[in-house]
């Protein structure tokens, strides 16, 4: 359907930290992994070829987890991207533990953060995580006690920069007096906009904001949806739309899709290059805003 090139140049660039140059258009590795986040992928080499034709598009932002698998998503980064090309920026989250397929509970103790750098550190092949991100606050551990075992880590060399993940303003606000915190991952994309204040909030402050669940769902992305006539309109996606419309909504959005498919990455990454214009987005912004008032 699409025409669109695939390249992730075409999306601009952002410097993570202030530092580190990335192209806004990333990749996220957690689908790299069995059903429900865990375990073993159907098809191990197509996850590695998935990883290595994402740095042929241009993509040179990568973010996983040591909780996405756990554990595989980092290790087939480490199998596939080693040694990494100059320039590759590689962000990693803990914080988060499994206990089964689709089961997550937060544990931010100092000592078992530490731990998890530690082995992000040795599955990646890396002396160095660029972003390290705590993946949720745990309710039962400080977040100062959290980020202060990060700092340390910082001052040692072994992490650049450090982010947070599912945070509103006001934890933000309460971590920056631990830490400098670069990044903020919230879920959010056209049809989810609940985390708007963070993101705005991510702009006046010059921090990355990546928001995951990137791509809209629901009843908005169905074939009758305004999403699918917009997507049909300009001969593309609607994830393809959706992409390019966290795009063009600000100059700090990081998005990071996550496929474990060849042809779909490249999908994906083609969204780059779908420009429209400001009208445009007003149009389709306005519809799906409608479209969600009338389903609520």
């Amino acid at each position: 359907m699409s025409t669109l090139k695939a390249d992730a140049k075409a999306s601009g660039t952002f410097k993570l930290g202030g530092d580190l140059t990335v192209n806004r258009l990333g990749f996220g590795a957690m689908r790299l992994t069995g059903q429900g986040i865990w375990g073993e992928p159907k098809d191990p080499e197509e996850a590695r070829k998935v990883l290595r034709r994402a740095i042929e598009l241009g993509i040179n932002f990568i973010d996983t987890a040591d909780s996405y698998g756990p554990e595989v998503s980092e290790r087939l980064i480490g199998e596939a991207l080693y040694p990494y090309a100059a320039g590759v920026i590689v962000a990693t989250k803990g914080g988060l533990t499994r206990q089964g397929p689709d089961q997550w509970l937060p544990v931010g103790r100092p000592e078992y953060l530490h731990q998890q750098l530690e082995m992000s550190l040795r599955r990646l092949r890396r002396e160095r995580i660029d972003l390290y991100q705590l993946h949720r606050i745990d309710p039962k551990v400080p977040v100062e006690e959290s980020l202060g075992v990060l700092t340390k880590l910082q001052k040692a060399g072994k992490i650049r920069h450090i982010g947070l993940s599912e945070v509103s303003v006001e934890e933000i606000e309460r971590a920056r007096k631990s830490a400098e915190i670069v990044s903020v991952q919230n879920r959010y994309n056209i049809s989810d906009r609940a985390h708007e204040s963070v993101l705005e909030y991510c702009e006046r402050e010059s921090i990355a904001f990546i928001p995951w669940f990137p791509v809209a769902s629901g009843k908005l992305a169905k074939p009758e949806g305004p999403l699918a006539d917009a997507a049909k309109r300009h001969q593309a996606s609607v994830a393809q739309l959706s992409l390019a419309w966290l795009l063009h909504r600000s100059p700090v959005m990081l998005p990071i899709p996550g496929t474990s498919s060849v042809q779909h990455l490249e999908e994906n990454v083609a969204a780059a290059a779908l420009k429209l214009d400001e009208p445009e987005w007003r149009e389709i912004e306005n519809s799906v805003t409608k479209a969600a008032g009338a389903s609520a």
